[in-house]
C-alpha cells in the first residue's frame, strides 16, 4: 500500500508568495528511507527539501536532513527558516516554545521566533561558528569561471572560503551590474567547487544604491543547482567573513540587510545579526517565509 505523506512548499526570506527561495518540507518523515527520501526530493524538484525525524539529541525537537534532487547536504539555510515558520505556524511551535531546535549533521540549530504585536515577523537561526580559510586559485581564474570580468573583481577584499556549517567560495565584486550580468560557465564551475570542496560559490557588491547593505547571487552547479535564489548559508557564511576579515569593525554587533534573487524573479531579504563572542563571533539569519503549496504525495 502507498505511504501519503504530507509535503508543503515554503518561500523563505519573503512575505510574498512566488517570491524568495522556496524548500520543500517533509513534516512527519520518520517512516521514510534514505531512497525515497532522495526520490521525494527529485520529484519535488527544488534546490532543497527537508525531512523532520525524531531527534537523537535530548536537547533537539527534531532532526532534520536536507537533500538536493541529487544528493543529501549537510546544511540548509532558506530550508532550515521555512521548515521553522512552518512548524511555528501550522503546527502551532509558537504557542509551545519561544524556538524550536533542529538536530542537524553539522550540530544543533536553534530556530527563534521574532515577534511584533503579538504576530510572527521572522525567524532567526543561529548558524554554527564562521571559520574562513584562504583559497589557491586566481581571481582571473575565479571571474571567467562565474562569467564577469577580471576587473569586476573588487581587490580591496580577499576571494576566500568561508563556513557557518557548509564552505562557500566568498567572491567580491565591485556593482551590482556585474553580478546581475554574470553567465557562469557552469560545467566548470562545478569542477572547480568540486575540486575545493565547495557547496556554492556567492558573489557579493556593497553597490546597492541604498536598496539594501549588500547585493549576492550564488551559483551551485556542484549539488545539482545552477543558482539558488536566496541562500541562508551561505549569506550567513558572509557575515562572518565580512567580521573574520575586519571587513566590518570587530568586537561591534553589526545588522545587515542582504538583498538576492532580483535577477531570477525569486527577490528575497535577509537580515543577518553578527554578535562579537571571543575572537569569533555569533551568527543569526533571519526571515519572514510565505507557505505557497500544500498537498500530499505518495511514495
Amino acid at each position: 500500500m502507498n505511504k501519503k505523506i504530507e509535503f508543503f512548499y515554503v518561500d523563505a526570506f519573503t512575505t510574498e508568495t512566488f517570491g524568495g527561495n522556496p524548500a520543500g518540507v517533509i513534516p512527519n518523515a520518520e517512516n521514510l528511507t534514505d531512497e525515497e527520501m532522495q526520490k521525494i526530493a527529485n520529484e519535488l524538484n527544488l534546490s532543497e527539501t527537508a525531512f523532520l525525524l525524531p531527534p537523537t539529541n535530548a536537547n533537539a525537537n527534531y532532526k532534520i536532513r536536507y537533500f538536493t534532487p541529487t544528493k543529501e547536504v549537510d546544511f540548509c539555510g532558506h530550508a532550515t527558516l521555512g521548515t521553522a515558520w512552518l512548524m511555528a505556524n501550522k503546527y502551532n511551535w509558537i504557542d509551545k516554545d519561544d524556538k524550536i531546535v533542529f538536530e542537524s549533521n553539522i550540530g544543533l540549530i536553534p530556530v527563534k521566533w521574532l515577534m511584533e504585536n503579538n504576530q510572527l515577523t521572522r525567524v532567526s537561526m543561529t548558524q554554527v561558528s564562521p571559520q574562513v580559510k584562504s583559497i589557491d586559485i586566481s581571481p582571473a581564474v575565479v571571474a571567467d569561471l562565474v562569467g564577469i570580468q577580471d576587473t569586476d573583481i573588487d581587490d580591496r577584499y580577499p576571494i576566500k572560503i568561508a563556513n557557518t556549517g557548509v564552505p562557500h567560495l566568498m567572491v567580491p565584486v565591485k556593482t551590482r551590474q556585474a553580478i546581475d550580468q554574470a553567465e557562469p560557465k557552469l560545467n566548470e564551475l562545478k569542477k572547480m567547487n568540486n575540486h575545493f570542496n565547495l557547496s556554492t560559490t556567492h558573489l557579493f557588491t556593497f553597490d546597492t544604491n541604498g536598496q539594501f547593505d549588500i547585493y549576492t547571487r550564488d551559483f551551485c552547479p556542484n549539488i545539482g543547482i545552477d543558482e539558488d535564489p536566496v541562500t541562508g548559508a551561505a549569506n550567513g557564511a558572509l557575515g562572518g567573513y565580512l567580521y573574520l576579515e575586519n571587513i566590518l569593525a570587530q568586537q561591534k554587533r553589526h545588522q545587515i540587510m542582504i538583498g538576492q534573487g532580483h535577477t531570477i524573479n525569486r527577490p528575497g531579504i535577509l537580515y543577518v545579526t553578527i554578535t562579537p563572542d571571543g575572537e569569533n563571533a555569533v551568527i543569526e539569519v533571519a526571515g519572514a517565509a510565505v507557505v505557497s503549496i500544500e498537498g500530499k504525495i505518495f511514495v
